[in-house]
């Protein structure tokens, strides 16, 4: 596990990491809402109840390619970023933080990382969505990721989100993928006290990571 115990670039800890409590739950769907229009011209790092979010990984990669990306996005046109302001790369950290064990070796690691692509536009999102979702998943097994049950959509007026379970160097992580009509990204979680964060919740936390982080101009 190549990884190295760091802070989020903050001072500032957030009074608690937010709890999964709807193991049983499934997410809700909703009707995904025609082109609002929006385009969006950078990525920030989002305000979160509970959690504190900066630019980058956090200090933490697992290395050797099992950190997830998205992969697959051929045919869509990525916007202009002259001005370096699209933060592609973003990892939020709650309190207490998660700590992996493997061994004899200890890592601080975020409640999420997540990574995100602007595009000028992505006219059907559900089947960029599909399309990256699989090319970048079956990336991340030849790695060395192991997908754990079935992967399960959610639809709200904003975004359409595909997450599944997996493994990864032995830990149990939840990995989401979001897509609307101006981006794609991919939200991965690790695994609070040892555990699967449920399907449900981390569809949820994707939805407001999404809502707080993009930021465009337009729209109606």
């Amino acid at each position: 596990m190549a990884a190295t115990v760091a802070g989020c670039g903050s001072e500032k800890q957030a009074d608690e990491t937010p709890k999964a409590s709807d193991k049983g739950a499934s997410p809700t769907a909703e009707k995904f809402a025609a082109d609002p229009g929006i385009r969006y011209t950078k990525v920030v790092p989002p305000a979160m109840e509970g959690l504190v979010c900066d630019e980058g990984d956090g200090g933490f990669r697992f290395g050797s390619d099992l950190d997830i990306g998205v992969y697959g996005d051929d045919g869509l046109k990525e916007i202009d970023d002259d001005s370096g302001d699209v933060a592609d790369e973003i990892s939020c950290f709650g309190s207490p933080r998660i700590v992996l064990r493997k061994g004899t070796q200890s890592v601080s690691a975020p409640t999420f990382t997540a990574r995100t692509s602007l595009y000028e536009n992505v006219p059907d999102p559900t089947a960029s969505l599909t399309k990256i979702f699989d090319h970048s998943m079956k990336l991340s097994v030849s790695y060395g990721r192991n997908l754990t049950g079935k992967p399960h959509i959610s639809t709200s007026r904003t975004m359409v989100t595909k997450c599944q379970q997996n493994v990864t160097d032995t830990f149990p992580m939840t990995t989401c993928f979001w897509a609307n009509y101006r981006a794609v990204g991919a939200v991965d979680f690790f695994p609070p006290d040892g555990q699967y964060v449920p399907i449900a919740s981390a569809a949820a936390l994707t939805k407001d990571f999404v809502g707080g982080a993009l930021k465009g101009t337009g729209g109606s």
